[in-house]
């Protein structure tokens, strides 16, 4: 049975170690705080002071800050947390086994080395446990509690006690590199700093591109600069000597800006600039874009052609129709074009009901959209977008014959997910008018769009792409033509990163869905998001990604082929990662 703790330690007082001892004391436990200097314990007082608010005195009142380990002598549970060092880490530990009880329960809020390791070094390792806390540990509702094989069933009882205490979500897991979130979170980091560095898309574009194309709560980049370039750069070395893997080697650019001590909002610079030192205000700096500076020199566009008439055809309809252009759509026969009008009405009705758009309005909506059966009718307008089936041997045929229609100057845009668009530039014979315009599903809602330029798009093509999608209220990102533009090629790794650690029997589908959006704020876990997409569409886009880039990091798991196969789809089918027969 676990015991009910009162007295805790926390030892390392930085933005970890600082919210962690706020959160015990927050919880009504009496709290040591241990850093290694005084100058280091005023720094986390004020922390504390600042973060508790109105809350100041009753927190700091549970909290007794100290230097001297020795005052951790009474705890029931320490808790360490300080930098993500083995040689570290372990000096502390064999000092804490000397000073506290033999009952005392040690604690690593590690992320990334081996629980075991810290617990042998040690005279009690059945004692020792993984206590990691979420960042920012006030905020964030997952705490991830470490069982390593020698542990007492007692210590991780104790441990599941105290964090059901503290209000938090709890996952128990076994003691691998990374755990379930940072093994998932940091890989993805690492690959954006990979497309960064080389030049790919600006940070700003890839920060947009993953807080409004996935719905995260922020841009990677922006979460680098939070937990620390440093930080970063020492969990990802300790992750790839645990595991090995490529996507665990830190990008070199991580260990330029740690020696140069560009660290982040704990530095005042570092993938971004900041307003000063601890300050989370971002400044304009160097790098910063001039404001609707990617819309200059933009050919005008009064009319816009839409070709397809699917699901995500008709929400660009709507969406072009909705942002003031006359609009010609395309659909292969006369029923079809009954349909997405149809579709689009009672689309726009809905609004009406709901009281989100005026009568008025749905009615100058539907009196700018023409349909047709010819792209014949796509002559006369200034951009056209194609939002047919995803098959290039169809694309290509659609973009000969616009090539061949459309008038001087039009601008040809496709809305491919995952197909080379410079092999539709290259079918209409005027490649320069040709781009990537990547519309989210469904179009109505999702505020993001890739524009993707092939290495023959015109300068003035791109910026009117740029133009129009503002006008559109939607986000415009940029990028260049390769395999999973930014969203898809920072996002399906990472989902398959999570297949792979389901298929390796370390965390159920349950667990990791709850850790992620528990410990990261994301809408949905890695196994909802797969089954919402389609594991079929996953795996081609999977497999496309792999083709392109020949890393066999990018290999699709062999569970998703399996599940594939299977006819388990996800939501679509009743069945994926989860069984939706049931609900």
């Amino acid at each position: 049975m676990a015991r009910e703790l009162n007295e805790v330690g926390v030892v390392g007082l930085g933005t970890a170690g600082a919210g962690i001892a706020e959160v015990f004391a927050r919880a009504g436990l009496s709290v040591t705080a241990v850093e290694v200097s005084d100058e280091a314990v005023a720094r986390a007082r004020a922390a504390v002071e600042q973060s508790a608010g109105d809350d100041r005195d009753d927190v700091l009142g549970r909290i007794r800050f100290s230097t001297a380990l020795e005052d951790l002598s009474a705890a029931e549970l320490v808790v360490e947390a300080v930098p993500e060092r083995q040689e570290l880490k372990a000096g502390i530990f064999a000092q804490l086994d000397k000073i506290c009880g033999p009952d005392t329960v040690l604690a690593t809020n590690t992320s990334s080395l081996s629980v075991t390791e810290l617990a042998v070094g040690t005279g009690r390792p059945s004692k020792v446990v993984g206590l990691h806390f979420a960042t920012p540990a006030k905020d964030a509702q997952l705490v991830q509690i470490v069982r390593t094989a020698i542990a007492d069933a007692s210590a991780v009882e104790d441990a599941v006690a105290l964090v059901e205490r503290l209000g938090k979500v709890q996952v128990t897991v076994g003691d691998e590199p990374g755990f379930i979130v940072d093994a998932l979170l940091f890989g993805y980091l690492n690959h954006a700093v990979s497309m960064f560095e080389n030049g790919y898309a600006s940070r700003e574009d890839i920060d947009a591109a993953m807080r409004f194309g996935c719905g995260l709560p922020k841009g990677p980049l922006q979460v680098l600069d939070e937990i620390g370039v440093d930080t970063t750069y020492d969990v990802l070395d300790a992750l790839h000597q645990e595991s090995g893997k490529r996507l665990h080697a830190p990008s070199p650019v991580l260990k330029q800006m740690k020696t140069a001590g560009l660290l982040g909002r704990k530095s005042g610079q570092g993938f971004y600039t900041y307003a000063g030192v601890g300050s989370a205000e971002v400044v304009a700096d160097a790098a910063t874009p001039t404001p609707g500076g990617a819309a200059e020199g933009a050919r005008p566009v009064q009319s816009v052609g839409v070709v397809g008439s699917g699901t995500m055809a008709t929400g660009i309809i709507e969406v072009v129709a909705k942002g003031g252009y006359d609009v010609t759509f395309i659909a292969r026969s006369d029923e079809k074009v009954a349909g997405v009008e149809k579709a689009l009405a009672k689309s726009l009705d809905k609004q009406v009901e709901r009281g989100r758009l005026e009568q008025s309005v749905r009615d100058e909506v539907l009196g700018r959209v023409t349909g047709a059966t010819s792209v014949e009718a796509l002559s006369d307008v200034d951009l056209v977008i194609e939002a047919v089936v995803e098959s290039l041997p169809v694309k290509e045929a659609l973009f000969a014959d616009l090539g061949r229609i459309a008038k001087a100057g039009a601008v040809l845009a496709t809305t491919t997910s995952s197909l080379p668009v410079i092999k539709c530039a290259q079918a209409s014979g005027r490649p320069a008018d040709v781009v990537g315009m990547h519309f989210f599903n469904p179009a109505t809602v999702m505020k993001l769009v890739e524009v993707v330029s092939t290495v023959s798009t015109a300068p003035d093509v791109a910026a009117t792409v740029h133009a129009v999608t503002a006008k559109l209220k939607k986000v415009a990102v940029s990028c260049s033509d390769r395999a999973g533009f930014i969203v898809n090629a920072l996002l399906f790794p990472y989902l398959n990163d999570a297949v792979s650690m389901l298929a390796s029997h370390y965390a159920s589908t349950t667990e990791i869905d709850t850790a992620v959006k528990a410990g990261l704020g994301y809408p949905m876990g890695p196994f909802e998001l797969l089954d919402v997409v389609g594991n079929d569409v996953s795996l081609a886009i999977e497999q496309e990604l792999h083709t392109e880039f020949r890393d066999p990091a990018l290999a699709p798991a062999p569970l998703l082929e399996h599940l594939v196969t299977a006819g388990y789809l996800g939501r679509k089918t009743g069945r994926g990662f989860h069984d939706y027969t049931k609900r």
